[in-house]
């Protein structure tokens, strides 16, 4: 992608508005706590402490809205303290520039490593940046900035008082995921009945799982709806798979394919009403038809072999998760240990804890190579830049600048462009709408607290529409928030207009001069998934080689490093796709035949772990052998996928060939086998540079700047 075609994507993606689901009722309660914040200022007759003590709330706000599985009181208690705090530093600095710079410099490097941690704690420590930079209108006395920080705090108090007292709809956000990752295998269900291998994103499940970790608190409190259900949505997917799979489970054609087919869109039918109890909290609907599905026929069993035991699992897993689901919604109980065991009761560190964790997260990014350290750097020399240029132009609030930069800016090139271009659009409209009603209407301080308010709501209310429209509202938010202080909107709206363009410029300018494309590291990524997918298969044949041995929490924990790993290698794909960068050694058209080679490598894997066998089974030689040479070829595949070799799965197919020979059951795991290798072969092909998607010159790769 050239530079004028990335400018463009990411102009065209930060004027983007979204439709999207609203949610008044916790819009209301958001702007409400800053509502309370002003109104208790200007009842004790000071405006300027109500223009600048609003921040604590207003910010304590809408962290809440971020999609944290955390208690949204506690993520509210959180940022205002930090917010207090570096209220609180900024003014014992801001009467001295370079003491003041000097500060700003480490916190905000801090701030950008924060992004280390989770993309809430990254928007936290913006924030904390923000209001350390507005520091420099506080009161000149010590005893007045600690005034100002517990106003801040009190904001955030407030914030989470009201969500305690006025709950709407809690454990919303874990309903939701858990929804989401039953709709989706509902979906899966559909799709397989037309297309056997169809894809599936495990992005639902992991989201999930990340739902289901809870605090022990929480574990304490959860609804009896989020306890079973994940594990089950965990153990149906890979029987789903396997029974629609022509290779291992139901033929292409014939009487056993149409009762496969039947089985599958019942399936879809019941995990859809599942997921609608979930989400709603209601008891589980099922039609009739469904449930006479799931039955066995009057005529006996259809299905033959690998494919009935996987009905047979299917109808089970299907009865755990509508039972699971239809107990009293609002109950609670312990979690059994059973539930422990299969992965349904995932604890979550306190907020205490979280201290060594974030350490650890941070040390992994303090490298030259990350991308997070070069956003920390970049974002570090712009605020203090910003800073120093804002406070040289002949202008008030020149904080604005660096303001716009720290908050426009974010680890990767295309949100960091796109972001820029909508709080500039966004600020325009913003300051001209709020600027022709100060200058038609006059209004007074309170009528202008009641407008700032309502603007508020309305970016609580549109947040998740687009960056644009939340930086309207932002804007119009300051235009009404200043005129409660009595200053001119003209200056107002001008200031705000050129400081914001100035630091927009800054942030994009800095991405320019120092970046930290992805694109070059596309090859890394991709190597580290082939890894994660081979441990995860090693895991699964090792099981099959010695069953007596076998040890689902190893076979487990692969898969997790297997998702994890694809969905880092998803992660830097979509950034690399935005980036004008000429590809070095890995064409796009390379990348997504890659991409669909090790998708499929895991697919296959996965279908092979629905059926482990039992522990009293008798060791497979076949699967040994196989397992002992996978290990070291998965080595040698991963150091050429790096170094841009060639990658040869001879060996490999030899040991499978002489496997099948000598297997005369033909069972799952010697064609389970089989179609691994095809599936490494694929990754060969689309690696290699002879083949059309190893090609540079293929249409579909990322040309260079020009």
């Amino acid at each position: 992608m050239t530079w004028s075609s990335a400018l463009k994507e990411a102009a065209r993606s930060g004027l983007t508005i979204e439709r999207t689901k609203l949610t008044p009722l916790i819009a209301v309660r958001g702007s409400a706590g800053v509502a309370i914040v002003i109104g208790l200022c200007l009842w004790r007759g000071d405006p300027t402490l109500a223009v600048s003590s609003a921040f604590g709330a207003f910010a304590s706000g809408i962290v809440t809205f971020q999609r944290s599985m955390r208690p949204r009181p506690v993520l509210a208690l959180a940022v205002a303290g930090a917010l207090a705090v570096s209220t609180f530093l900024g003014y014992l600095a801001a009467a001295h520039t370079v003491a003041f710079v000097l500060l700003l410099a480490g916190w905000t490097f801090l701030a950008g490593m924060a992004w280390a941690i989770g993309p809430v704690s990254g928007l936290a420590g913006t924030q904390t940046v923000a209001i350390m930079l507005v520091t420099v209108t506080l009161p000149t006395t010590v005893l007045g900035a600690l005034v100002h920080a517990a106003l801040i705090f009190f904001g955030g108090l407030v914030q989470a008082a009201l969500i305690v007292v006025f709950p709407v709809r809690p454990w919303g956000v874990q309903r939701d995921a858990l929804a989401d990752a039953l709709a989706a295998e509902a979906d899966y269900a559909r799709r397989l009945r037309q297309d056997p291998v169809a894809a599936f994103d495990p992005a639902p499940l992991m989201d999930a799982r990340l739902a289901s970790t809870v605090t022990p608190r929480q574990a304490r409190r959860r609804p009896v709806q989020l306890h079973g259900p994940r594990g089950l949505a965990e153990r149906v997917r890979p029987v789903l798979a396997s029974l629609a799979d022509p290779v291992v489970g139901a033929p292409l054609e014939g009487p056993e394919r149409d009762r496969a087919r039947d089985l599958l869109g019942a399936a879809a039918t019941v995990l859809d009403a599942v997921a609608h109890a979930v989400r709603h909290a209601k008891p589980v609907r099922l039609p009739p038809e469904a449930m006479a599905t799931l039955e066995v026929p009057a005529t006996g069993p259809m299905l033959k072999g690998p494919a009935r035991r996987s009905a047979y699992r299917l109808i089970s897993l299907l009865a755990d998760a509508v039972e699971l689901t239809d107990e009293p919604v609002q109950a609670t109980r312990p979690t059994t240990e059973a539930e422990r065991g299969e992965g349904s009761h995932l604890l979550r560190p306190s907020v205490p804890k979280l201290v060594p964790v974030a350490l650890r997260a941070l040390r992994r990014e303090a490298r030259w190579s990350s991308h997070i350290f070069r956003h920390a750097l970049r974002v570090t020399a712009v605020a203090a830049a910003g800073y120093l240029l804002g406070t040289a132009l002949p202008f008030g609030h020149g904080y604005w600048a660096p303001l716009a930069s720290v908050m426009v800016m974010r680890p990767d090139f295309a949100q960091t462009y796109s972001r820029g271009v909508a709080r500039f659009s966004g600020t325009l409209v913003g300051v001209a709408v709020a600027g022709a009603l100060m200058a038609l209407a006059h209004p007074s301080e309170y009528l202008s607290a009641a407008l700032a308010v309502v603007c508020v709501w309305l970016m609580y209310l549109l947040m998740r529409t687009g960056f644009s429209v939340t930086s309207a509202c932002v804007a119009a938010y300051v235009v009404f928030l200043l005129g409660i202080a009595g200053e001119g909107w003209e200056q107002t709206v001008q200031e705000r207009i050129v400081l914001t363009l100035v630091g927009g410029l800054l942030a994009m300018l800095s991405y320019a001069l120092f970046p930290a494309w992805e694109t070059p590291r596309l090859r890394d990524r991709l190597a580290e998934w082939l890894e994660a997918n081979g441990r995860y298969a090693l895991a699964v044949f090792d099981t099959y080689a010695r069953p007596a041995g076998r040890r689902p929490r190893q076979v487990r924990e692969a898969l997790l490093d297997a998702r994890a790993a694809r969905a880092a290698w998803e992660e830097s794909e979509a950034r690399a796709e935005k980036e004008p960068v000429r590809h070095r050694g890995l064409s796009l058209t390379a990348a997504k035949a890659a991409s669909a080679a090790l998708a499929t490598m895991g697919r296959v894997t996965m279908i092979l772990e629905a059926h482990l066998p039992d522990k009293d089974a008798e060791p497979s030689a076949g699967a040994a052998a196989f397992a002992a040479a996978l290990h070291p070829a998965l080595e040698r595949a991963a150091q050429a996928v790096r170094e841009e070799h060639d990658l040869d799965w001879s060996a490999l197919r030899a040991v499978w060939e002489r496997w099948d020979a000598e297997d005369e059951s033909q069972g799952v795991a010697v064609r389970a086998a089989d179609l691994l290798l095809d599936a490494l072969d694929d990754l060969a092909e689309a690696l290699s540079p002879a083949s059309p998607a190893g090609d540079p010159a293929t249409p579909g790769t990322i040309p260079g700047p020009q």
